[in-house]
């Protein structure tokens, strides 16, 4: 009977048994296999957020400028851009623009005036060169 009793007796197994070791390499696998998929759908949700962030902007804007279209439709809106922008004056008006001491047009008048024209701005370039000190000869 002592061996019949050894028989019957459970034996001894290790910690991880080969079944939970299968179920661990499969899981394992499949993390794998789904960890790129996964990233993928992230960043192709991050990407399309952008996209309709930049819809709605280009939206809001495309408004805008219907907006600016309507008011260049009315003429007293074109008129008063014109006298604005350009220094117009309607026929058998005087039109004034202040100087101050120096000469120049003050701030005020010139601030509904563009920034000018490129000749303009090479010209004023030119001017502030010429302006300048020359540089101070080196005698040797």
């Amino acid at each position: 009977m002592s061996s019949g009793s050894q028989l019957l007796a459970p034996k001894q197994r290790g910690s991880l048994t080969g079944r939970a070791a299968v179920l661990a390499l499969v899981f394992g696998l499949l993390v794998l296999t789904l960890a790129v998929p996964v990233r993928s759908w992230f960043a192709q949700r991050a990407e399309i957020s952008g996209l309709e962030a930049n819809v709605s902007a280009a939206r809001e804007r495309v408004a805008g400028l219907q907006i600016l279209q309507e008011r260049w439709t009315d003429p007293a809106f074109v008129v008063a851009e014109a006298r604005r922008r350009l220094h117009f004056v309607m026929p058998g008006e005087v039109g004034y623009t202040t100087i101050g001491a120096d000469g120049l047009p003050t701030e005020a008048a010139v601030a509904g005036v563009s920034a000018g024209t490129w000749y303009d701005k090479i010209w004023s370039a030119v001017e502030q060169a010429d302006q300048l000190a020359p540089a101070t000869a080196v005698t040797q």
